[in-house]
């Protein structure tokens, strides 16, 4: 009788820790999916996408048998709908999910973050055009591969200051940061489709390289004499050295 007692306990215990175990993998992946959609265009279609829906409950109930139809083919083939229009999104997911890891470095130090913020307030100062990107966890190795020249320096706001030097060689491009140290300049990045927007090839290309990756990317306009952020493919303008500085260190020396 004990046996069959401490079976059944010991079974339930088995039980219990698989389904916490598979309720923190739904909630896991829905976190992930929270994050990849909490840009304000992915969630104005999905909002669309639940309009639909209720309109197909609503014409399903009133028997509007040509709506249904119609509603019925396209909720069909939603899976493929919601795949081509959150592409981009879905592709930030995956990528930030397979740069999650326990052991991953420090993007930059407080010491470096500290150089990085000098060297922008000091050119945004003398109107020099800079593009800095922060990798965090999704490699940005193809771009440096594509276009990029080698550095692999100790990052210093004197270094930085003298690429983008508008007589340098490698002014054209972004900057990688990457381990702490200078990786590559004069870097090609994709650009992001700014509709309505007066943006110029710098700030579009902080925004596409922090649409396809976890990086921070730091704008110096040449033009206006200020300092942008972008991240999550979202551009943060009008950035205060303190608000760089809080930045570079929350997000990326955390």
């Amino acid at each position: 009788m004990s046996d069959l007692i401490f079976s059944f306990f010991n079974g339930y215990q088995v039980d219990l820790l698989r389904d916490g175990i598979d309720i923190a993998i739904i909630v896991f992946l829905l976190y992930m999916l929270f994050q990849a959609l909490r840009t304000s265009r992915a969630l104005a279609v999905l909002m669309g996408l639940i309009f639909l829906l209720l309109l197909y409950g609503v014409a399903w109930r009133l028997e509007l048998y040509t709506l249904s139809w119609f509603m019925k083919g396209l909720f069909d083939s939603l899976p493929i709908v919601i795949v081509v229009i959150f592409y981009p999104d879905i592709r930030q997911m995956l990528g930030d999910l397979g740069a999650k890891g326990l052991f991953r470095g420090k993007a930059v130090t407080s010491g470096d973050a500290e150089e990085v913020v000098a060297a922008c307030v000091e050119m945004a100062r003398q109107r020099c055009g800079a593009l800095i990107v922060i990798q965090h966890g999704v490699p940005l190795d193809d771009m440096i591969r594509q276009e990029g020249v080698p550095v692999d320096a100790k990052i210093s706001r004197r270094l930085l200051m003298n690429l983008f030097y508008e007589g340098a060689p490698l002014h054209d491009g972004a900057v990688i940061l990457r381990g702490g140290r200078i990786a590559a300049a004069a870097c090609i990045l994709p650009l992001a489709v700014a509709k309505g927007q007066n943006f110029g090839t710098r700030h579009r290309a902080a925004m596409g390289i922090t649409q396809e990756s976890d990086a921070v990317a730091v704008v110096v306009s040449e033009e206006r004499g200020e300092i942008s952020i972008a991240m999550h493919g979202q551009l943060r303008r009008r950035v205060d050295a303190e608000t760089l500085r809080k930045v570079l260190n929350e997000s990326l020396a955390a």
